[in-house]
């Protein structure tokens, strides 16, 4: 499974699908205003089921040995546990809100772990045509030109991206905004952007120095940009500074030298 041949054909054929997801959201993003008969949540849902559909029919064509865990399937059936096998991670559609707004940052994310390790990422912005890749020793591309992190080693001159999550129970919004409202004085500024993923795409091409959230819908939000930020020389990690967990919906990002300050400052704001 290692070969490098094989891991460029992974590679390859999570392209070729991510593009083809890509194709149905850019379609959906252009017509949603115009449905109005039809609630657009619901359109929504039907992209993100039509994605993910096509996302999986695409890769069980190439791997019919593989195993498949995505949004919409763990919606469905309670979230699949991550095992050794080979094991395809998808969110065909992150950044739902953004969609429902008309607001570009959305992107279909579809990640590889083989023995729990992510090894191949890609996240593709249909709206901006931006496709990040990154494969396990390989190193990490947007639009096929070679990435890294940013080599900021203050965190007072840090351009942090932070989101609320999905909750919006008293207690879980006032925890996230004191953090906030803490941190913002212990960084240059904040970004909300809403995709997990493209956060930390961000954070692997250098636009972001810092990201972290606690509490977002499962490892398909993060699955393939472990792979892409750790491939551009990044690191990540619990936000805490301990490992990261995948399956913890906890996740922080940054280069290795920001990491303990950021884990400290955050610390100190909750």
């Amino acid at each position: 499974m290692s070969a490098d041949g094989s891991l460029d054909h992974l590679l390859a054929v999570a392209i070729d699908a991510a593009k083809v997801a890509g194709e149905i959201i850019r379609k959906g993003f252009y017509q949603s205003k115009h449905v109005e008969h039809k609630g657009q949540v619901d359109l929504v849902t039907e992209t993100d089921k039509t994605c993910e559909e096509v996302v999986f029919n695409h890769l069980k064509q190439q791997f019919p040995d593989h195993k498949f865990i995505g949004e919409e399937t763990a919606a469905a059936y309670g979230v699949t546990e991550l095992t050794d096998e080979p094991t395809w991670i998808v969110d065909p559609l992150d950044g739902t809100t953004n969609f429902v707004h008309g607001f570009p940052f959305l992107c279909v994310s579809i990640g590889l772990t083989i023995r729990k390790v992510p090894t191949v990422g890609v996240v593709y912005n249909p709206i901006m045509d931006e496709l990040f890749t990154g494969v396990q020793g390989k190193g990490a591309f947007l639009n096929g030109k070679p990435i890294k992190v940013a080599s900021q080693s203050e965190l007072v001159k840090s351009l942090l991206a932070a989101e609320v999550g999905y909750e919006r129970d008293k207690a879980t919004v006032d925890a996230s905004t004191n953090s906030i409202n803490s941190l913002l004085t212990k960084v240059r500024s904040i970004r909300m952007s809403g995709s997990c993923a493209l956060n930390l795409c961000g954070i692997a091409c250098g636009r972001l120095d810092v990201f972290y959230q606690v509490g977002f819908g499962g490892p398909w939000d993060i699955a393939a940009g472990i792979v892409i930020v750790r491939e551009a020389g990044g690191v990540v990690y619990d936000p805490s500074g301990k490992e990261v967990d995948i399956t913890a919906q906890r996740i922080a990002a940054s280069n290795a030298s920001l990491k303990d300050l950021f884990a400290e400052a955050l610390q100190m704001a909750q």
